[in-house]
């Protein structure tokens, strides 16, 4: 079979690798690829139709036989041992002396290399004769292959000299092909790395020192052993082994393996011991952010919540520790252990935090049942009295005093039940028409205190000791106070209506003072709004003054306290009814006093200074005015006049008449006293001492009023050193009259051009008067124009020119403006200064 099949393909892959094999694993392994016999020219050309291709061409199919035996046989077989052949010895300028005796220079390539040159030959010999072609064609293919045999001859030749040349020169024998030597680069890559000619590798020098074999075996043997197959030595053998490494790393690879080298690594963990150390290690670190981190360096990513245990695989390459693998999986095994009892612990802490929470649970429920069962019993207490208080109630055997028992009693028992089940509005209902009973006919005025000690108890009892609700919401108000609206609110309305007079407040008040701490705020402001005010808004409407000889103030302070802001609609009418009197008043009558000094705190201010301002002030300027000063026979009517409202009217309102209206003739009477010839100094001191003690302390305080009696001391002084004393007020006096003439002159000359530019057609100057003259002013220059009614300063009328008010003295052609609204400073103005007034006012 087998010479039947000697020109046939096969299909296996023994003939297409070289060195190959099958591993444990079962994938197939090998060196590299067979090279296949390149296509000649005639395989290009003819195809299958070539000579000799005939199945029935015994002698070309004999010749191919014969080729391939000798092209096997020339194939060196690289997967077998390395033999050493000796090169012989030769000379420089002669040719090497082949030997048949193995020598160290030359390996087995220069044996392959002469069987291969040999192998050419025979090849070349019988191509000669294959090619042996009758036609033109067949001589021209046949010089071609001999030309390409001639030139792959030269090409054996030189690469022989080459490597024969080679290894003379370094007097070396050649690296064999494959090893270490034959490749320069990787040996001085090694060399820099300590790796060093003939020793193993590795730190302690352990790795072998020959390459591994492989050995090609035969085709299905499996792992058995063959007949006739010889089995490659093992890797260690005697001839081959390393040399022995130090004694210290030897000694030191032995103590790794010994128990106590074990016992060395560290102390063996029990379950409580890890979750103890577990536990300190989570007290002490402080909470952070875990982040994860995600090592993509082997086969597998890994995810990481730290960096510990990153490198360990390196560190155990890199410090050669034995068996790697095995730890590593060891290790593995460990931390998931070590894992699995943190776990467990974590499952079994929440599984107890879980009982834990549920006996808390359990007890609450429980407490919360027996609570509900105590509630449950007092409900029925509860309900079992109120039962027995509607029985008796629908009987008519209900009394106040057993009612008011039988819930004191249920209130002293069940505190917290009396107020969530609001008890007191129960109570309120059956009490109700018990103390309707009981205060039926009462007069609160005439009896003040009748029923105080039967409500004390009912406050005691409903409202205790929560504060009253000062909202006034009817729909929240509480049981008390809704029990007292309707029990004693009625009574004080019928009462306080029908029988009560505004100018006599005593029995009002008086029911008020002892009530105060039983009447609700509600129900105390319907009794001032629905009783009191009305009393009082009517008796201040029918008051009046000229003939009532009791003061307004007499029956209207009292309620001060307690009507608050209400009071303003009475300061009005009030007011009004005091300025309807006072302007037939006179500075003599010091009733007047009486009637407003107790209202000077009680209006407003600026209610309060207009009233003075405008009927107080000015006849008391007419008395200092008609007052006489003389010290030889002094009258002091008028002056006390003055004094008296010396603490009602404004100060600075006082300080200015007293300075123009006093003080002149006083320094005037003073100047001439002391110019006289032989004044006496004494009598002099003296009067002077009496007129300052006849002003009132808040006078003497005025830094003004002080000036003007510093004055008068200082010409005393003057004249008693014998010095010039100057008249008072000439400086003044010639100031004031300058600067008079020149306003009059001014407010004359615009008032003459005004006319002049704006004359009415058909109409002389002189027709148009001061006052139609500075009407036309203001309409021209569209500012308003009107009289304020009711109003006049110094029995001049009171005119709106714009937003300034005026008064216009058609005798000396003047204008006069009030400076600041609601304060009486009046002063001499132009036209001009008018105009700046309002635009000022209307900035503001």
């Amino acid at each position: 079979m087998e010479e039947d099949a000697e020109g046939m393909d096969r299909f296996d892959m023994d003939g297409d690798f070289e060195g190959g094999r099958f591993g444990r694993d079962g994938e197939f392994y090998y060196e590299r690829r067979r090279e296949r016999a390149p296509q000649t020219r005639d395989d290009a050309l003819y195809g299958v139709f070539a000579e000799g291709d005939s199945d029935y061409d015994s002698d070309d199919g004999r010749r191919r036989s014969r080729r391939k035996r000798r092209r096997d046989e020339a194939e060196p077989d690289l997967s077998r041992p390395v033999h050493f052949q000796s090169a012989g010895k030769f000379m420089p300028s002669k040719e090497p002396e082949p030997e048949l005796e193995e020598r160290p220079g030359l390996g087995a390539a220069a044996s392959a290399s002469a069987s291969a040159s040999a192998a050419g030959e025979d090849d070349a010999a019988e191509e000669e004769e294959d090619l042996d072609l009758p036609t033109a064609f067949g001589q021209r293919i046949a010089e071609g292959a001999r030309a390409r045999r001639e030139e792959r001859a030269r090409e054996r030749e030189t690469a022989a000299r080459r490597r024969q040349a080679s290894g003379v020169a370094s007097g070396k024998p050649a690296p064999a092909l494959g090893s270490l030597g034959s490749n320069t680069k990787v040996a001085k890559m090694m060399a820099m790395m300590g790796y060093k000619d003939g020793m193993g590798l590795g730190k302690n020098e352990q790795g072998i020192v020959a390459p591994v074999e492989t050995t090609l075996r035969p085709k299905n043997a499996g792992l058995g052993s063959v007949e006739g197959f010889k089995e490659p030595k093992p890797f260690f053998t005697k001839e081959n082994l390393p040399p022995p490494p130090p004694p210290a790393p030897a000694k030191k690879e032995q103590q790794r393996w010994s128990k106590k080298a074990g016992a060395k690594k560290g102390p063996v963990l029990t379950k409580n011991e890890l979750l103890a150390m577990r536990s300190e290690q989570e007290q002490d670190e402080q909470p952070t952010v875990v982040q994860k981190v995600i090592d993509m360096r082997g086969p597998q990513a890994r995810v990481l919540t730290d960096l510990k245990g990153l490198n360990v695989e390196q560190e155990m390459e890199a410090n050669d520790v034995p068996m790697p693998e095995l730890q590593y999986n060891v290790r593995l095994l460990v931390d998931e252990a070590k894992a699995d009892i943190v776990r467990l612990d974590g499952q079994l802490r929440r599984e107890q935090e879980k009982v834990a929470s549920l006996v808390r649970e359990k007890e609450k429920v429980a407490k919360q049942e027996a609570l509900q069962k105590r509630q449950l019993q007092v409900m029925e207490k509860i309900a079992g009295v109120l039962e027995q208080v509607r029985v008796d109630d629908t009987a008519g055997i209900l009394s106040l005093e057993g009612l008011l028992k039988t819930f004191q009693e249920l209130k002293a028992c069940y505190v917290e039940e009396f107020k969530m089940c609001s008890v007191a509005w129960i109570a309120c209902r059956f009490a109700h028409p018990l103390l309707i009973r009981v205060f039926q006919g009462w007069q609160p005025l005439q009896n003040p205190l009748f029923g105080l000690e039967i409500m004390s108890s009912w406050k005691d009892l409903l409202q205790g000791d929560q504060a009253y609700d000062f909202s006034g919401d009817v729909e929240s108000m509480a049981p008390y106070a809704q029990l007292v609206c309707e029990v004693i609110l009625p009574a004080v309305r019928i009462s306080g209506t029908n029988s009560w007079e505004a100018r006599d407040p005593e029995p009002m008040l008086r029911f008020l003072e002892s009530w105060e701490r039983l009447l609700p705020p509600i129900v105390l402001q319907s009794i001032l709004e629905h009783v009191i005010m009305p009393k009082l808004s009517a008796a201040v409407d029918s008051w009046d003054p000229r003939r009532e000889k009791v003061p307004i103030h007499v029956w209207v302070h009292p309620w001060l306290p307690m009507l608050g802001q209400r009071i303003d609609t009475l300061c009005h009418s009030i007011r009004y009814k005091l300025s309807s009197v006072l302007h037939v008043w006179q500075a003599h009558d010091a009733s007047a006093y009486a009637v407003l000094s107790p209202w000077k705190d009680v209006f407003d201010a600026a209610s309060w200074e207009d009233l003075i301002v405008r009927y107080i002030v000015p006849k008391l300027k007419m008395a200092l005015q008609e007052f006489q000063i003389n010290p030889a026979n002094q009258k002091l009517d008028q002056f006390n006049w003055v004094m008296i409202w010396a603490s009602a009217i404004p100060v600075h309102h006082m300080v200015h008449m007293l300075e123009v209206d006093f003080f002149s003739k006083w320094q005037q009477v003073l100047y001439h006293w002391l110019c006289s010839p032989n004044p006496d100094f004494n009598e002099i001191m003296n009067w002077y001492k009496g007129w300052k003690g006849l002003f009132p302390p808040e006078l003497l305080a005025n830094e003004r009023i002080r000036m003007l009696l510093t004055a008068g001391l200082d010409m005393m002084n003057r004249a008693a050193e014998g010095l010039e004393v100057v008249q008072p007020g000439a400086r003044e006096n010639v100031g004031y009259l300058r600067a008079t003439e020149k306003r009059q002159f001014d407010a004359a000359q615009q008032a003459s051009q005004y006319m002049t530019h704006h004359a009415v057609p058909g109409a002389a100057m002189a027709d148009m008067s001061f006052k139609e003259s500075i009407q036309a002013y203001a309409m021209d220059q569209g500012l308003l124009f009107m009289p304020r009614v009711g109003k006049f300063y110094n029995g001049m009328p009171v005119y709106e020119f714009g937003t300034v008010s005026i008064c216009i003295d058609s005798v000396k052609r003047l204008l006069y403006a009030q400076l600041q609204e609601g304060i009486e400073r009046w002063s001499a103005v132009s036209l001009t200064q008018l105009i700046e007034m309002n635009r000022k006012a209307r900035q503001r």
